[in-house]
């Protein structure tokens, strides 16, 4: 039985399917949720205009700490990466991302690319890049997981020790969910309610950067950057590049 928060943002929408459109994620994913999970509520909370305490009062509700402007960004920038990672854009987000535009920063210039790449291409060829990069025909051409680029094998040890920490915040893979908590996607996704103090755990973005994504993801994205099959995806990879960098530098810094 749902909840009354994802109801609410359910309706808010006009259908479970409409959400799951927004979210970049499967229908059923969503029709299988009771409440809005931990690590979705800043995107949701995007997707639908209703805000986090409606949301996941139990997370939120009157005892939440105000998220400052940094943080807030650092959410929206991993959540952006996560869905890009997650799935192909489709017509209306492309559109959306076109209108990207930036200063003369690394980052400013890195959304100005990828805004230019998402005017320059359409639904099917962004679905072509997508299969050939992560899915494939026998393998894909990159393989975005953690285990595998620290070991060269999936479900490995690193997979391991990442769950144990997730564990602690109380995330955990359901069944709705076919990859590994150690997928770009994921990783970036569950960085996003991090940011945002989804889980009410302070400190444990700098913990999950510095165990889990510093290690791997930098290279990842040079990975994508490279691509030469796949232009507008190179651009995610510029991107995602550069806000590795950022985040590495700022997390290094004393707390």
């Amino acid at each position: 039985m749902r909840d009354s928060g994802l109801d609410e943002a359910i309706r808010a929408v006009g259908g479970v399917s409409e959400l799951a459109r927004r979210l970049g994620i499967s229908q059923p994913s969503v029709s299988n949720w009771e409440r809005v999970p931990a690590e979705r509520v800043p995107a949701v909370e995007t997707a639908t205009g209703i805000e986090r305490a409606v949301l996941r009062p139990d997370l939120y509700g009157g005892t939440a700490v105000p998220i400052d402007a940094i943080d807030s960004a650092r959410a929206a920038e991993y959540a952006l990466l996560a869905k890009l990672l997650a799935q192909a854009p489709d017509t209306e987000f492309l559109r959306r991302l076109s209108r990207l535009s930036g200063d003369a920063t690394p980052l400013g210039r890195a959304h100005a690319e990828l805004g230019a790449g998402a005017a320059r291409t359409n639904r099917e060829e962004v679905e072509r890049e997508f299969f050939r990069l992560f899915i494939g025909v026998g393998r894909s051409e990159l393989l975005p997981y953690g285990s595998y680029y620290l070991t060269g094998f999936l479900h490995e040890r690193p997979l391991a020790r990442l769950r144990a920490d997730l564990q602690r915040i109380g995330i955990e893979r359901t069944e709705a969910q076919p990859e590994p908590e150690d997928h770009a996607a994921i990783l970036c996704e569950i960085m996003s309610g991090l940011a945002a103090g989804a889980y009410g755990a302070p400190g444990m973005d700098r913990h999950i950067f510095e165990k889990h994504v510093a290690a791997w993801m930098p290279r990842f994205f040079a990975d994508l950057e490279a691509s030469k099959s796949a232009p507008f995806y190179a651009r995610v990879g510029g991107l995602g590049r550069v806000f590795m960098n950022i985040e590495s530098q700022a997390l290094a810094l004393p707390p």
